[in-house]
């Protein structure tokens, strides 16, 4: 009877981690996705208003955890549309090719409390780079939030014009705030 009852714990503990729900996440819920760069050292930061992604959080599993987020490149808005136009180019971002920009992880390590390092592969403009991604985890009235931010190079992945480059800064700080609902 104690074997059973072991088993059925330590089952129902192992579906827990493999089943943990997945968190939605999207600007309906909140959530935010920007690229802040410095322009004739001035820092722009703008929004992608289109993105989705999916996180898979257990405080207390969290290397079994995963995130998956897909950003609509085409929807980078810097506030102007002519200026939204020429991002969608193929000498930055080449929306038409390369429509969609993502994180996939591939490890979840944790951190101090509330806290992680989400390893994983970044995707734009068909370019891969493995990156490493410090979150910080909160719970507010509105659901779970991950918050952090990275910088990556624009020019590793292939996204300006080589005139703007005395301009433009190579370095780009994507932050996001992502907001899971209870």
């Amino acid at each position: 009877m104690i074997r059973k009852s072991m088993l059925a714990a330590m089952a129902a503990l192992g579906a827990g981690v493999a089943f943990a729900a997945a968190i939605n996440v999207s600007p309906a819920t909140r959530s935010t996705v920007t690229a802040a760069f410095k322009q004739a050292g001035v820092e722009v930061e703008s929004p992608f208003t289109r993105f989705t992604g999916s996180i898979v959080y257990d405080p207390k599993h969290v290397a079994a955890s995963s995130a998956t987020i897909e950003v609509d490149i085409a929807s980078f808005d810097i506030g102007d549309e002519a200026y939204n136009a020429e991002t969608r180019k193929k000498a930055w971002f080449d929306a038409a090719t390369y429509p969609k920009g993502s994180f996939k992880s591939t490890a979840i390590k944790a951190g101090a409390a509330g806290t992680f390092d989400a390893t994983g592969q970044l995707t734009m403009k068909g370019r891969v780079m493995t990156i490493t991604v410090p979150v910080k985890v909160s719970t507010t009235a509105a659901g779970t939030v991950f918050d952090g931010s990275f910088v990556m190079s624009r020019k590793a992945f292939g996204i300006g014009d080589p005139i703007w480059d005395d301009t433009l800064e190579d370095k780009v700080t994507v932050r996001f705030h992502l907001v899971g609902g209870k």
